[in-house]
């Protein structure tokens, strides 16, 4: 157990452990579950997940490298040697025989279901059946065709099941390299009746690993110490007894801080003609002192400070060099060459980049706007767009399809979003029976009907007419007079009964099928992982770690989630372009272009930083939206000084010499 405060470097140490060990383990992150009745699926979905991540330096993915080391393939005697020297590829090519031989090999490793768990592992090494092969392992509920495609009769639909699957994994690979399952970033964890977070859960399931009912794997919790010490106690003594090894990370002293300091600004130092008298200027050892009275911190509240400390002495610059004379915008009337803007190629080995942003119209002459007050967002507002932009970025890149999430998480991610936003009378689970975590209802705004939202992505038809009828209940016993299905996937043939009671409840009634687009998706599993980073105290803006209310209260001001499509169908918002309204609103604003959020951007990292090179503009928001060009990104600040936005401090000199600020 990985024991500190928040900001002592825990997730940091599980990222370095990661890729200092990578070559001798497999690594699992597992993130903060939404159903305590499903989290042994939830462990194993993650697992899968993970192992699925091609590791650097690597061409197959953990889950293929585990495959290949398993001692069925790696351990032959020399008759085998001589007879077969494509040992891999005639198991590769051959499925029965693939299944014999780890049966035989793995006989007494009391494999659960072994016929169906090797013949999906035969599965991983056909190209066309990896991805439905990866999906029936951590546990989607897939479709009858693609379940006979693998020769299977059912999907792991149990808690008992995940865990005897998940042992599988263990139990066959004891001589090759351990599985290590990382649980962090586990404030967001669901409640127990006394208000509890229920840490005993995931104790429960350290006990029974530790127990040997799971071989083979390493379990690593992370936990902030305050957090244990309010939740330790509840936990039975006999899961405390199977913490084999606790670790505190400590407070860091003033001479570890200042070293700290001396390796972030060493870089920038590197630029600099003469070289600092001191590795630490423009910051000097009296800050420490003077922050930090006890002589000690934390690694994140270091870093915090010297960004503070930083950018007064940027300001102090400015202050101090203000220019005489306010220059007049130039408008460009020259037209930039077209720029060719080509998509990558698909590939499952390397990150997805977004589409490219249509530029619409951006060469012509815009027109000059009526001087309005420039300065209406704050630093700290802009600083949380930024973040939130890069954060949905990284989302876009992980969730590449809707159903890589459960519907348990798409449900607690869609009730903190309606949280935020100020919706009333929230209360999960509005059908009942064993798909009940599928859904909610809340009363809809300015009425006191209450609607009812259930959202399921499961491919199987069994499943869909159960979901079916238990909203067919739902509705007859009047729980909500309007009734939202959330379904991107299809409905099933007419002649199916599933089918047959979708038409009946959502065809020509006041219920409603909504078909969520990933967009939406990204944006609302945005705000999930900004949620769980306030939880654990490690959401900072403007230096200073923000609260539950104060994320939700930005979240709200900022209107991020104003175009979120899903929420514009369930009545929340109003499409801008037909007037838009917030949750209660229906004041008008203009719609949005399709490349604000490049501007956005470098406003809110001008308004942040208050004086930057025009240079490093460009490059940090190419790095952000690299699917642009950065004669484009020139044409955007130039748009932005055109409206008055921000400011060309020395208009004549070199581009690359120019310094962007804000309107005085």
């Amino acid at each position: 157990m990985l024991l500190g405060d928040s900001g002592s470097g825990k997730s940091y140490l599980l990222g370095r452990v990661k890729r200092t060990l990578n070559p001798k383990a497999f690594f699992a992150y597992i993130g903060p579950w939404a159903d305590s009745e499903h989290i042994w699926r939830h462990v194993l979905r993650y697992t899968v997940d993970s192992l699925m991540q091609v590791p650097e330096g690597q061409q197959d993915s953990q889950l293929m490298l585990w495959l290949k080391s398993l001692s069925a393939f790696t351990k032959r005697n020399v008759k085998q040697r001589i007879a077969e020297d494509n040992f891999w590829e005639i198991f590769q090519t051959d499925r029965k025989k693939f299944i014999k031989h780890l049966k035989q090999t793995y006989k007494s490793a009391s494999i659960y279901n072994p016929d169906i768990f090797f013949g999906v592992l035969h599965d991983l090494t056909n190209p066309e059946l990896y991805d439905l092969a990866c999906e029936w392992l951590r546990g989607d509920d897939l479709s009858d065709e693609s379940m006979q495609e693998l020769k299977v009769k059912h999907c792991i639909d149990s808690e008992d099941a995940a865990k005897t699957i998940l042992s599988n994994f263990g139990r066959i690979s004891t001589e090759t390299q351990p599985i290590v399952l990382c649980f962090d970033n586990l404030d967001n964890i669901p409640t127990l009746p006394d208000g509890s977070q229920d840490f005993p859960a995931l104790f429960n399931i350290n006990t029974t690993i530790h127990n040997d009912y799971l071989k083979n794997f390493l379990v690593i919790i992370s936990v902030i110490t305050d957090t244990w010490r309010r939740n330790g106690e509840r936990i039975q003594q006999g899961d405390r007894a199977r913490i084999d090894k606790p670790v505190l990370l400590k407070r860091i002293n003033l001479e570890q801080a200042e070293a700290l300091w001396s390796y972030h600004l060493n870089s920038l130092h590197q630029q600099a003609n003469p070289l600092p008298d001191s590795p630490i200027f423009p910051l000097n050892s009296d800050i420490l002192e003077q922050n930090f009275p006890g002589g000690k911190t934390t690694p994140r509240n270091t870093i915090n400070q010297g960004k503070i400390e930083y950018q007064k002495y940027k300001l102090s610059l400015l202050e101090a060099k203000k220019p005489d004379v306010k220059p007049t915008p130039v408008i460009y009337k020259h037209t930039l060459p077209k720029v060719d803007i080509k998509q990558p190629t698909p590939d499952k080995k390397n990150p997805v980049i977004p589409p490219p942003l249509p530029l619409k119209n951006i060469n012509q002459t815009p027109q000059l706007p009526t001087p309005t007050p420039q300065h209406q967002k704050d630093k700290s507002q802009a600083e949380f767009e930024l973040l939130w932009q890069q954060e949905y970025k990284k989302t876009q890149v992980k969730i590449t399809k809707i159903t890589l999430l459960s519907a348990s998480e798409l449900m607690q991610i869609i009730q903190e979003v309606l949280q935020a936003l100020q919706i009333q009378g929230i209360k999960p689970k509005i059908i009942s029976g064993k798909y009940a975590n599928h859904s909610l209802s809340y009363q809809q705004l300015g009425k006191g009907e209450i609607v009812g939202l259930i959202w399921t992505e499961e491919a199987n038809m069994n499943t869909f007419y159960n979901i079916m009828n238990a909203c067919q209940k739902a509705i007859q016993e009047n729980l909500c007079q309007k009734l939202y299905l959330i379904r991107a996937g299809g409905v099933g043939k007419p002649n199916l009964k599933g089918n047959q009671l979708y038409r009946q409840i959502f065809t020509n009634t006041q219920h409603h099928h909504i078909q969520p687009n990933l967009s939406s998706v990204h944006k609302l599993a945005t705000y999930h992982s900004f949620v769980n980073s306030t939880l654990a105290q490690e959401l900072f803006v403007a230096g200073k770690a923000i609260n539950l209310k104060e994320l939700q209260t930005f979240i709200r001001q900022s209107k991020l989630l104003e175009d979120c499509r899903l929420l514009q169908d369930l009545g929340i918002f109003t499409p801008a372009s037909s007037g838009s309204g917030t949750s209660g609103s229906n004041t008008s604003k203009p719609e949005k272009t399709e490349w604000q959020p490049v501007k956005d951007f470098l406003l809110n990292l001008v308004i942040t930083q208050h004086y930057i090179g025009r240079n490093y503009l460009v490059e940090n928001a190419h790095r952000q939206f690299p699917e642009l060009h950065e004669e484009e990104i020139e044409k955007l600040i130039n748009l932005l000084w055109v409206e008055k936005k921000i400011n060309i401090a020395n208009p004549k000199a070199n581009r690359e010499d120019q310094t962007v600020c804000l309107v005085v």
